[in-house]
């Protein structure tokens, strides 16, 4: 790198954008080998994915906000103990700072259905309270990713939600790469 020139680096660029415009897609793709992965709950990943967002949309949240209830899982797969790091990583350069502290946390609040079940704490969540997007992400996890369990629940296609995923993600706000593309 320290011996590269601009032209190099304009080749370089003009390969990054190339690559960059199907982002979009590499996530869609991403998202769906959250198929088949129950892992003894209801429905698999992947379903469950499209009902936190079906649940959202239907409920009348932002389009950003209806792309983080579908991509709150995606983490799943590599992050299998910090998945909700790892979807906050990839939404990070795209959507709001409430939003994105919201899919970060999302893992952490959910706990409060279940943790105390098996034998944790179900406030582990309390240690925020007071922070600026403590309730946004109760509501999150109560009204849609707490909801998105149900074998009977129709949801949405991921089809219909392809353009907005193609929207944030065609966008980003906050990039370390993005001045020098």
């Amino acid at each position: 790198m320290a011996q590269s020139t601009p032209e190099d680096w304009n080749i370089i660029a003009f390969h990054e954008r190339r690559f960059d415009r199907k982002l979009a897609d590499r996530v869609l793709a991403h998202l769906q080998l959250l198929r088949a992965d129950a892992r003894g709950f209801p429905v698999d990943r992947f379903q469950h994915s499209l009902q936190t967002a079906t649940h959202a949309f239907k409920a009348g949240e932002s389009e950003e906000y209806v792309v983080c209830a579908l991509l709150h899982d995606i983490g799943d797969t590599l992050g299998t103990f910090n998945h909700a790091d790892v979807a906050a990583a990839i939404l990070k350069p795209f959507v709001s700072s409430e939003n994105l502290w919201m899919i970060e946390h999302h893992a952490i609040f959910q706990g409060y259905y279940y943790r105390h079940l098996v034998g944790g704490d179900r406030n582990s969540r309390d240690r925020f309270k007071g922070h600026p997007c403590f309730e946004k992400t109760v509501t999150f996890c109560e009204k849609y990713d707490n909801r998105a369990f149900d074998q009977k629940m129709r949801a949405m296609p991921l089809k219909a939600f392809e353009p907005m995923v193609r929207r944030v993600f065609g966008n980003p706000r906050d990039s370390a790469y993005e001045d020098s593309r």
